[in-house]
């Protein structure tokens, strides 16, 4: 994905021209505190880590709103180590940005700066359940939804705070404007380069699914020692695929049936093997496929109970991305979630780009009940399913919303759910229900039916009711 344009004198040169300098000390005087031009200056000329990288980038006052006067606060144009996936963090996870916030990127290939672009401020209902480890860690913080925005070594970024709209618990009145939250950083990742990002022509959404990945290239490619965090991480699927595999295959209804009931051996009567009901296994691309530094996450596996709804979400990354690119915008993902957001692992069960590949998202096993952290109070007994885009505008691919119901009849078969049909579950807290509420969604649900948020974006929120039908249709109901 990325070439070396410039060795590591010229980026710092071309820092230097972006950045301010300070002043001389004189002799015998106090050496200056670090300031926000020192800590990017930093960042510039520290080579990356292996694979990819992060740069934390603190954001400071740059001049008042004439309106409201709040302080809005950014970064100058200035150049930075190469990145493709940007976000901005703070530090109270609990802490709402009331404002928007905005980008501008310079194009490492060309040098042409971007038009500005907004950035989804609304993001960590994508999150473990409140008074959960994972949402108790002290790692874990606030943020924004990533942005995809290609190989890029210039940025340039406002954050600008905006009166609010409602009243909230302990949130400002309306009109008022809340101070923006503490510790606002800018996050430029670096997803890194694995054998996962291919280069081929037929790379878009209306392509055929197996054009977009060539078979023997992105997905069965891989090769070398696997970590110990690797192999266990392969090993959750055991009894799908061998050891090491990059993708798991897709299998016919009857082998799929077949499969159900040896995964389930002595779980299930005799009158349950013969009613049982699963959509036939998709494709899915595993952790290995995609290359994921199975060092980042945290060691072990949470798991839940039975799978009884899917939350379907999206990204809310944008939409200017090629087929081709999406392992890196899932690595790209991964990265954001753990070092920067501080959560265990990836927060979605599973991700599906504009052609329809689904990949595996939090490690542990696609079988296997793994408990993500994507719908916040509804993250037990559940599977958190994200279209890797942003569809509020967009509609999204026939080929995207094909395999979400694929996948959705699969997963929910293997727990005896009708993709049809409602469930009921008990919520862990959260801005539309209070902790231990039981409340009845649709088996196949949005995000924003267990949480008040836009996601998954109301073009995809539109399909929905498609999906649950022809999920119904794959598992033969």
């Amino acid at each position: 994905m990325r070439g070396i344009l410039a060795s590591s004198i010229g980026v710092t040169c071309a820092a230097a021209l972006a950045l301010p300098l300070a002043p001389p000390a004189t002799a015998g005087s106090a050496r200056p505190a670090p300031t926000a031009e020192a800590a990017t200056r930093a960042a510039v000329t520290n080579p990356s880590d292996v694979p990819g990288s992060t740069q934390s980038l603190p954001l400071r006052p740059l001049t008042h709103d004439r309106a409201s006067g709040a302080a809005v606060l950014g970064l100058a144009p200035r150049a930075v180590r190469h990145f493709s996936l940007l976000g901005v963090i703070w530090d109270d996870p609990a802490a709402h940005l009331h404002g928007s916030v905005q980008v501008r990127t310079r194009a490492a290939a060309t040098g042409g700066w971007s038009g500005w672009q907004d950035v989804e401020t609304h993001y960590t209902d994508h999150a473990a359940d409140p008074g959960s480890a994972e949402a108790a860690s002290d790692r874990v913080r606030g943020a924004t939804a990533p942005l995809w925005v290609g190989e890029s070594d210039g940025v340039e970024v406002r954050v600008r705070p905006e009166p609010v709209d409602g009243t909230e618990s302990g949130e400002p009145g309306p009109g008022d404007v809340p101070a923006v939250p503490s510790g606002l950083r800018l996050e430029l990742i670096d997803p890194g380069d694995a054998d996962t990002d291919t280069d081929t022509a037929a790379d878009t959404e209306d392509a055929d699914d197996s054009a977009a990945v060539p078979p023997g290239d992105a997905v069965d490619g891989r090769a070398g020692p696997m970590t110990a965090e690797a192999t266990a991480a392969s090993a959750a699927n055991a009894g799908l695929v061998q050891l090491g595999a990059t993708e798991i295959p897709e299998l016919d209804v009857e082998r799929t049936r077949q499969e159900l009931l040896t995964l389930r051996k002595g779980e299930l009567t005799e009158e349950q093997q013969a009613k049982a009901y699963i959509g036939p296994r998709p494709a899915i691309v595993t952790r290995r496929g995609w290359g994921a530094d199975e060092s980042l996450r945290d060691k072990g596996f949470p798991y839940t109970g039975k799978v009884k709804a899917a939350f379907v979400h999206h990204t809310a990354s944008g939409n200017n991305y090629a087929c081709s690119q999406a392992p890196s915008l899932v690595r790209g993902f991964y990265r954001y979630h753990v070092r920067s957001l501080g959560w265990r692992d990836i927060g979605y069960n599973f991700l599906v780009d504009k052609c329809g590949r689904i990949y595996e998202g939090r490690a542990g096993g696609v079988a296997k009940p793994v408990k993500g952290a994507h719908t916040m109070g509804f993250n037990t007994n559940t599977t958190g399913i994200a279209v890797i885009g942003s569809y509020g505008a967009k509609k999204p691919s026939s080929k995207a919303v094909k395999a979400v119901a694929r996948l959705s009849a699969w997963k929910l078969g293997l727990h005896g759910m009708n993709p049809g049909s409602k469930t009921y579950l008990t919520s862990g807290g959260g801005n539309l229900y209070g902790k231990g509420k039981k409340v009845r969604l649709n088996v196949i649900s949005g995000h924003r039916d267990g949480f008040n948020t836009s996601c998954p974006g109301g073009k995809l929120y539109s399909k929905l009711k498609s999906v649950r039908s022809t999920a119904a249709r794959y598992q033969g109901r």
